[in-house]
C-alpha cells in the first residue's frame, strides 16, 4: 500500500481536521449529494501541486478555505496533508514515509513542505514525477470529467498519455535543460557583448605596453649603466681620497717637526753669526718664503677658476639639452624634496665641520646646484644663456691672467731661491769650518721646501677630488630621481670586464678616466632618450592592462565553458527526446492493446486503437531563426494522440457519434488501459459509474477489481455494485452547520458483525 493517509483541515466543506485511512486496495467515498464526498477528490487534487482553482471548483485560492457558516467562522487558513508509503523506496528520497503538506492563506499565498521542511513546488512535481504522479491528473478522474480525455485535443491526450507512462520526469529535465540553455544562449551573447567592448581599450593599451616595453628595456639598460659608472666613481673617489688623506698625514707631522728642529736652529744660527749677516740671510728666507706663498695662492685661486669654468661649462651643456627636452614643463614634487632633502645634508655636513673656507665653498656649491635645478628644471632662456657665456668668457680672461699669475710668481720664487742660495753658497765659501748650525738650517730649509711641495701637490689632488665627488653625488640625485630605489644597487653592484669577470678595486681605480668619461656620455644619451619616451605612469598602465588582459580572458574561457555548455544541453535535450519517442512509442502500442482489450470488455466486442498524428509546433519564426542560426534545428512536428473506436454491431466509428453512455464506457476503458500499462501508486475515480446500468456497473466492477491488484483505488460513488467491491467504506454526511464529516466502516468487518 502505497497510500496511507490523508488529512484534511479547513479545506472546503471539511472545517474541522477529518482523516482518512487506506488500509485497503479499494476505498469507497459515498455520501448524499452535496455533501462533500467530492472535496476528498480535490483535496488530492490541491496537495499534489494542482494550480488550476478552476479545476477544483473554485475562482480564486480564499475559495479553497472554509467560508464559514451561521455557527462557525470561516477560516484563514486550508491545508491538506497527505502521508505516502516508502518503504520499497518509490519516491527517490532516504524516509519510509513521504509526507507532503500544502497550505494555502486567505492571502492567497502558497506553503509547501516535505516531511516538515519547507520546499518548493517544483520539488513536489519532481519528487511525485518519479512514482508516475503527474500534474495532468490521469490518476485522478473528478465528477464531470471522466471523458475529459475523449474531449482533449490530439496534443492534450498526448501530454496525458505521457504523464500516464511516467515520462514527465523526463519533460521536467527537457524543460529545465531548455530553460537553462536559453539562459546559456543569453549569457553567450552578453560575453560576447563585453568582449567587444573591452576589444579597443585592450588593443590601445597593448600599443601602450608595446612602448613601456621599450621605456624599461631603456631603464635596465640605463639602470646597469648608472650602476657601473656610480660603482666605479664611488671606488674612484674613496680610495684616492684615503690615499691623499694618508699621504698628506705623513708629510703635515714631519712639516711640523723640521719647523721646529728650523727655528731652533735659526735661534742657535743667531747666536753664533753677526746681526748683519744673519739679517740678510733670513730676509733672503722670507723672500722665498712670500713669493712661494703668492705662488701657492695663485695657484688655487687658478684650480677654482678652472672648477668654475668645468661646472659652468657642463651648465650650459645641461641647459641645452633640457632647452630641447624640458622647455615649459612644471618642476615634480619629489624633484624638488629630493633638492631639499640633499642641501639639507650638505649644510649639516658643512656646519658640523666648521670651517670658514669649507662653508664658503658649500654657500657657492648651494647657490651653484640651486641655478642648475631652476635652469634643468624651468628652462634656460636665451638671456641666462648669455649671461653664463659672458661669466665664462670673463672666467676664462680671468684664468689666462691667473695662468700669468702663476707664472710670474713661480719665476720669482726661483729667483728668490736664487738668491737665497747664492747668499747661502757665500755663507758656505765664507764659513768654510762649516758651522753645525747653518748647515741644519739649510739642510730643514731644504726639508720644508720639499715638503711644502708635496703638501701642495697633495691639496691640488684633493681639490680636484672634490669637484669629482660633488659631480658624483650630483649623478647619483639624478639617479634617485629616475630610478628610484633601484640607484643604490650600485652599493651592492659587481663590475665584470668583457669576459664576465669580476674586477678588482685595483683595476678599477687604474683604469684611465677617459673610459670613465665615455660611461658618462653614454649615460646622458640614455637619459635623454628615456625623457622622450617619458616614464611617468608606466605602473598605472602595466595595472590596468594587465586587468583588461585578465578580464579578457577570463570571459574567453568563460565563452569556452558557455559554448561547451550549449553543445552539452543539445546533447542532452536530443537524448531526452529520442529517450521520450523511445518509451512514448512502446508506451502506446502497450496502452493501445490494453484499450482495445477494455474496449472489448465494456461492450461485449468491438475494436479500439491508439494512433498517432503529427501536429505543427507553435514556434515564433524568430526563436526558430535563432535556433537555426546557433546549429539548433527544431522538429517541424510532434506526435499526437487521436482515438478510433469500432462498436459492434454498430456503423460508428467518430467518437462525435458515441452516446453519453458509451463516451463514459470509452473512456472508463482508456482510463484503466493507461493505468494497467504503467500503474500509478494510486487512482481516484469520482463518480465514473454513474452513467453504467446495472450490467456494465458489474463489469466496470470486475475491472476495478483487477486494477486494484497493481493501484489502490478510491471510489466516489453512488453505485452498489462499486461499493460491493470496497474493503473499507466512508461515509460523508453534512449537518446544518455545513460541515462535512466522515463515517468509516470496514466492509469485511461488518459482514462478519453481521452474521
Amino acid at each position: 500500500m502505497y497510500l496511507k493517509e490523508l488529512t484534511i483541515n479547513g479545506f472546503k466543506s471539511f472545517a474541522k481536521k477529518s482523516e482518512l485511512g487506506f488500509s485497503s486496495s479499494i476505498t469507497a467515498i459515498v455520501g448524499p449529494n452535496g455533501s462533500g464526498k467530492s472535496n476528498v477528490a480535490e483535496s488530492f487534487r490541491f496537495v499534489l501541486g494542482e494550480q488550476s482553482v478552476k479545476s477544483m471548483r473554485g475562482k480564486r485560492g480564499e475559495d479553497l478555505i472554509w467560508g464559514g457558516s451561521s455557527e462557525v467562522a470561516r477560516g484563514n487558513r486550508a491545508s491538506v496533508v497527505v502521508t505516502l508509503d516508502n518503504t520499497n523506496r518509490v519516491f527517490p528520497v532516504d524516509f519510509t514515509e513521504v509526507v507532503i503538506e500544502r497550505v494555502v492563506h486567505r492571502d492567497g499565498q502558497n506553503d509547501y513542505l516535505l516531511n516538515d521542511s519547507v520546499v518548493r513546488l517544483k520539488d513536489i512535481q519532481e519528487l511525485l514525477a518519479s512514482a508516475n504522479i503527474g500534474s495532468t491528473g490521469h490518476h485522478i478522474i473528478s465528477q464531470g470529467e471522466a471523458d475529459r480525455i475523449l474531449l482533449a485535443n490530439a496534443k492534450e491526450r498526448r501530454e496525458m498519455i505521457e504523464d500516464a507512462l511516467g515520462l514527465k520526469i523526463y519533460q521536467y529535465k527537457k524543460q529545465e535543460s531548455e530553460r537553462k540553455l536559453q539562459k546559456t544562449e543569453e549569457n553567450v551573447a552578453q560575453v560576447e557583448s563585453l568582449r567587444r567592448e573591452v576589444a579597443p581599450h585592450l588593443k590601445y593599451l597593448e600599443k601602450q605596453i608595446q612602448k613601456i616595453e621599450k621605456s624599461l628595456q631603456l631603464q635596465e639598460q640605463l639602470k646597469i649603466t648608472y650602476a657601473e659608472y656610480l660603482k666605479r666613481e664611488d671606488v674612484y673617489i674613496a680610495y684616492h681620497h684615503d690615499r691623499l688623506l694618508a699621504e698628506k698625514r705623513g708629510p703635515e707631522g714631519q712639516l711640523k717637526l723640521v719647523k721646529q728642529s728650523l727655528e731652533e736652529a735659526k735661534i742657535q744660527l743667531r747666536k753664533s753669526e753677526a746681526k748683519q749677516e744673519a739679517d740678510v740671510l733670513l730676509e733672503a728666507e722670507e723672500a722665498v718664503q712670500l713669493v712661494a706663498k703668492a705662488r701657492q695662492l695663485a695657484e688655487r685661486e687658478q684650480s677654482k677658476c678652472e672648477g668654475q669654468i668645468a661646472l659652468l661649462q657642463r651648465r650650459l651643456e645641461e641647459q641645452e639639452r633640457r632647452n630641447k627636452l624640458t622647455s615649459g614643463k612644471a618642476i615634480p614634487y619629489h624633484d624638488m624634496k629630493s633638492l631639499i632633502v640633499s642641501l639639507e645634508q650638505q649644510v649639516e655636513k658643512a656646519m658640523a665641520r666648521d670651517e670658514v673656507t669649507y662653508l664658503q665653498r658649500t654657500l657657492s656649491d648651494i647657490i651653484h646646484r640651486l641655478k642648475l635645478f631652476l635652469e634643468r628644471s624651468e628652462g634656460v632662456s636665451d638671456v641666462g644663456v648669455k649671461i653664463d657665456k659672458e661669466e665664462m668668457e670673463k672666467l676664462i680672461i680671468e684664468l689666462k691672467a691667473l695662468v700669468k699669475r702663476v707664472e710670474v710668481a713661480t719665476a720669482d720664487e726661483t729667483k728668490a731661491r736664487q738668491v737665497y742660495d747664492e747668499i747661502a753658497q757665500k755663507r758656505v765659501q765664507e764659513a768654510t769650518d762649516g758651522r753645525e748650525a747653518e748647515r741644519a738650517v739649510f739642510r730643514f730649509v731644504g726639508e720644508v721646501r720639499e715638503l711644502e711641495t708635496k703638501l701642495e701637490r697633495i691639496d691640488r689632488e684633493l681639490s680636484i677630488l672634490e669637484r669629482d665627488r660633488a659631480e658624483f653625488k650630483q649623478e647619483l640625485q639624478e639617479a634617485v630621481a629616475l630610478l628610484g630605489r633601484a640607484s643604490s644597487d650600485y652599493y651592492t653592484y659587481e663590475v665584470k670586464n668583457a669576459d664576465g669577470q669580476i674586477v678588482s678595486e685595483v683595476e678599477v681605480v687604474e683604469e684611465p678616466r677617459d673610459a670613465q668619461r665615455t660611461r658618462r656620455h653614454e649615460l646622458e644619451k640614455l637619459k635623454i632618450r628615456l625623457e622622450e619616451l617619458g616614464i611617468g605612469t608606466i605602473e598605472d598602465v602595466i595595472k590596468e592592462y594587465k586587468d583588461a588582459k585578465e578580464r579578457d580572458e577570463f570571459l574567453a574561457h568563460e565563452l569556452d565553458d558557455l559554448t561547451s555548455s550549449i553543445t552539452k544541453l543539445r546533447e542532452l535535450i536530443t537524448e531526452l527526446e529520442m529517450k521520450l519517442d523511445e518509451q512514448f512509442g512502446a508506451g502506446i502500442e502497450k496502452i493501445s492493446s490494453e484499450f482495445n482489450h477494455f474496449f472489448t470488455l465494456m461492450f461485449g466486442g468491438g475494436e479500439a486503437e491508439l494512433l498517432r498524428v503529427a501536429t505543427k509546433i507553435e514556434e515564433s519564426e524568430e526563436d526558430e531563426e535563432n535556433k537555426k542560426e546557433n546549429g539548433f534545428i527544431p522538429k517541424s512536428s510532434k506526435d499526437g494522440i487521436e482515438l478510433s473506436v469500432k462498436l459492434p454491431n454498430k456503423q460508428v466509428r467518430g467518437l462525435e457519434m458515441l452516446s453519453g453512455g458509451e463516451r463514459a464506457l470509452t473512456s472508463i476503458a482508456l482510463i484503466f488501459a493507461m493505468s494497467q500499462v504503467n500503474p500509478p501508486p494510486f487512482i481516484i475515480l469520482d463518480e465514473t459509474d454513474a452513467a453504467l446500468d446495472e450490467a456494465n456497473s458489474r463489469r466496470y466492477g470486475d475491472m476495478i477489481e483487477a486494477l486494484s491488484a497493481k493501484s489502490q483505488l478510491i471510489l466516489i460513488t453512488h453505485n452498489r455494485e462499486t461499493m460491493s467491491r470496497a474493503g473499507i467504506l466512508y461515509g460523508v454526511t453534512m449537518g446544518g452547520d455545513g460541515i462535512s464529516k466522515l463515517l468509516s466502516v470496514k466492509l469485511d468487518e461488518a459482514v462478519a458483525v453481521a452474521k
